[in-house]
């Protein structure tokens, strides 16, 4: 299976403009919702883990972190973002690592990114397979509310070195939303890239069902609004988070 590369040539801009931001966003709610239950120095598992900085943050909580991407380039601006870290290059749909970790996380909507019903399947195998007995896995999904409501728009970046125009639409007939970005950037003169990302927008019941597929018990959906907090999960809500529990067996001896 080829390996999810289509982040290499936004890196740079990734790096500068969306990985720090999200990180401090979600940390409070991956706290409330699992890290809590973690053991002190737990190992965590940080599913297309980007630029690094969420795994800088759960370094500084003295967690041993492990990032995985299927882009180098993220890769080496996370190897700079949290050299305590390891990282491997590798996809989220095809990755075999061993049951050695109390959580898998997986944030910033990267899940969307795989396009089909049975690929996300094959990633909750895996993340199933690289947990401890009783290790918890949580994800953020974009739902189609939040497509709706914010995928349908442009926006730009202008900065001495960079010029970003970033275009945006959602498919409600296919589920699908295409993020399309060109990029100016000034390194050794200015240079353009043009990058198109495209995304699946899956409804909770299908998560759930992928989730029980795979293994996984005690499956839990929530929405977080910045005044209550972490709340049971809408159909109004924009954003999903998931959070499950691989089951602990039952002592056969």
């Amino acid at each position: 299976m080829t390996i999810y590369s289509g982040y290499d040539r936004f890196a740079w801009v990734y790096n500068r403009h969306w990985g720090q931001g999200f990180a401090q966003q979600v940390l409070p709610i991956l706290e409330n919702l699992v890290l809590r239950h973690l053991p002190a120095k737990a190992r965590i598992l940080d599913l297309c883990c980007g630029t690094g900085q969420l795994a800088r943050a759960l370094l500084a909580l003295g967690y041993q972190v492990t990032g995985l991407d299927g882009s180098e380039e993220m890769l080496h601006f996370a190897r700079e973002n949290a050299p305590g870290a390891e990282f491997i290059a590798a996809d989220a749909r095809s990755f075999k690592l061993p049951d050695v970790y109390h959580a898998v996380v997986s944030t910033f909507d990267s899940l969307n990114h795989i396009m089909s019903l049975e690929e996300l399947t094959d990633v909750f195998h895996n993340v199933y397979a690289a947990l401890r007995e009783g290790g918890r896995f949580f994800f953020d999904l974009n739902m189609e509310e939040g497509y709706k409501a914010t995928w349908h728009d442009s926006f730009g970046i202008v900065e001495d070195d960079l010029v970003c125009v970033v275009r945006s639409n959602y498919n409600s007939e296919e589920r699908t939303a295409q993020f399309d970005a060109t990029v100016f950037f000034l390194q050794e003169g200015w240079q353009r890239s043009d990058v198109t990302l495209v995304q699946k927008c899956y409804s909770e019941a299908e998560v759930r069902s992928a989730l029980e597929i795979a293994g996984f018990t005690d499956i839990r959906a929530y929405a977080h609004d910045e005044q209550r907090g972490v709340e049971e999960l809408t159909r109004e809500a924009e954003r999903a988070f998931f959070v499950c529990q691989k089951p602990v067996k039952a002592n056969s001896g």
